[in-house]
């Protein structure tokens, strides 16, 4: 990240712990069920679902909320029918912003996304308007604390890993989604336990937004991310951390 800050990096770091505790959750459950839905309830014949449950379980989510998402996408107890929809868009700057979302309610969603958008300085692009420039990517951080540099490259060379970056405060590394859950098996049976593990958007080409383009494009991702159907947020925005620290 030579010095700069993603937003996968910087929303972990501005998190307000009370609320966002509930708002992951409800992004978990919502995943768990879609997946459960789409393949099945059986977590090993399952991946989408199993990297779902494992999220859950490292968010300390009780054992009764993970078997009740399962059991309603499965159809084996009556649950809300989660739609999947993308949304793309640009923020101030001219960054490139995508919003993966789960909804009951696709004409409430767009009319809150949107609005969102306009009231941040952003709006809301076509459909394809900003996918061309990410590609999707298993993206795992691991403390710098559980494993040395070396030893680390050698393990996740050998599982598929495509990329990692040593230069920032942890440990973040890119492998092809195919890769994704062979890669995080072979860390936990290492005992390294990652501090984030998740198939992602990854932008190509970085846009670095400074000063007061960069608190724009900040205060748009924050208030995306806060609305109740948004399951994640991907941009092209990089920050300069020292500049965050005084956000």
């Amino acid at each position: 990240m030579s010095g700069h800050s993603k937003w996968a990096t910087t929303k972990r770091k501005k998190a307000r712990i009370d609320g966002a505790r509930a708002k992951v959750f409800n992004r978990i459950i919502r995943e768990m069920t879609v997946a459960a839905r789409l393949g099945g309830s059986d977590i090993e014949g399952n991946p989408r679902l199993r990297s779902a449950v494992d999220k859950a379980k490292g968010a300390n989510m009780p054992a009764k909320n993970i078997e009740t998402a399962i059991a309603k996408g499965a159809g084996e107890l009556e649950g809300v029918n989660y739609s999947e929809i993308t949304y793309e868009g640009y923020g101030p700057a001219g960054t490139a912003i995508m919003i993966d979302t789960m909804t009951d309610n696709k004409v409430r969603t767009i009319a809150e996304i949107r609005h969102i958008f306009s009231k941040n300085g952003g709006n809301v692009g076509a459909e394809g308007a900003v996918a061309w420039m990410f590609k999707s990517k298993g993206v795992i951080t691991v403390a710098k604390a559980a494993i040395g540099e070396d030893a680390l490259f050698e393990l996740i060379t050998d599982n598929g890993a495509d990329d990692m970056d040593s230069s920032g405060s942890e440990y973040e590394v890119k492998v092809d989604p195919a890769h994704f859950s062979g890669l995080v098996a072979a860390l936990e049976k290492k005992g390294i336990k990652p501090l984030t593990a998740e198939v992602s958007k990854v932008a190509d080409n970085m846009v670095k937004v400074t000063g007061g383009d960069a608190e724009k494009v900040l205060e748009l991702l924050e208030a995306l991310d806060e609305q109740d159907d948004v399951q994640s947020v991907h941009t092209n925005a990089e920050f300069d951390q020292k500049e965050l620290e005084n956000l």
